[in-house]
């Protein structure tokens, strides 16, 4: 079954109104100068985001990777910048229950020869025990460097689902910055470009013209239950994840109950 809107015959509804180049140039023209007014405004918080003050904690505290336990410090693998995800974790959820907004998150997150190229390296931390992340990382094939922090203390450990950057000077380590909620949407490319298409995200919050299709749950397009029908309940479950080619997902429908 479909996991998009049906597409009724002939013009879709709500669709934009057609106009000529010139008319549409004019239109867009228009909207350039708010979206460049926007981009300065987002260089000027980046800006004011690096005079930020810094706060020092002990790098020496162990984190759980496939080596074994390791201090945080190793994280940097030499360099000066670290930036990492906090990925929620639902104890003894099947792989394809954890968390959906992490899981879209981690998703876009897959390797970081860019941010190594610039000198940051890049880490995926999760409060779930070390067995049970390895077997889920092996079941997404991400390649990305995973540790378990459960029982770690902010700034390392604490509360998930939050990007975080960190400064290292020697075995000196310091917390710089820290975000969470829409905060994290600048590492999901998908966000962005559904932004820029005429229909959006197709979410209940976002405001659209007048006859466009009746927006639903946050991120329903990347949900569905095991029959594949859009959904958002406790039996759905972030599709790209479970039912992409060669996944064998843990299939324990009755234990998953670690919505929120």
């Amino acid at each position: 079954m479909t996991t998009t809107p049906d597409n009724q015959a002939g013009a879709q509804p709500g669709r934009p109104p057609v106009v000529d180049l010139a008319t549409w140039q004019a239109a867009r023209d228009e909207l350039l100068v708010r979206e460049k007014a926007h981009t300065r405004e987002g260089d000027a918080l980046a800006a004011a985001r690096r005079r930020l003050p810094m706060v020092e904690f002990d790098g020496t505290v162990e984190v759980v990777g496939p080596d074994g336990p390791v201090p945080f410090l190793d994280l940097f693998q030499g360099r000066d910048e670290l930036a990492v995800y906090k990925h929620m974790w639902h104890d003894g959820a099947p792989h394809q229950g954890q968390c959906e907004g992490c899981t879209t998150a981690a998703w876009h997150l897959k390797d970081a020869v860019y941010l190594n190229a610039r000198g940051v390296s890049f880490a995926i931390l999760t409060t779930g025990r070390w067995a049970e992340v390895a077997s889920y990382v092996e079941f997404m094939g991400y390649t990305q460097p995973w540790y378990s922090v459960r029982d770690v203390a902010a700034p390392v450990g604490g509360d998930m689902g939050y990007l975080t950057c960190f400064l290292r000077e020697g075995d000196r380590t310091f917390l710089t910055y820290s975000t969470t909620g829409r905060g994290n949407e600048p590492v999901n490319a998908s966000f962005g470009l559904l932004d820029m298409t005429p229909y959006g995200r197709g979410e209940a919050w976002e405001d659209n013209p007048a006859g466009r299709p009746k927006g639903r749950d946050a991120c329903w397009y990347w949900r569905s239950d095991v029959e594949g029908n859009a959904t958002w309940g406790p039996t759905s479950r972030p599709v790209p994840q479970w039912t992409r080619p060669g996944a064998t997902p843990v299939e324990t429908l009755g234990r998953h109950g670690h919505h929120h």
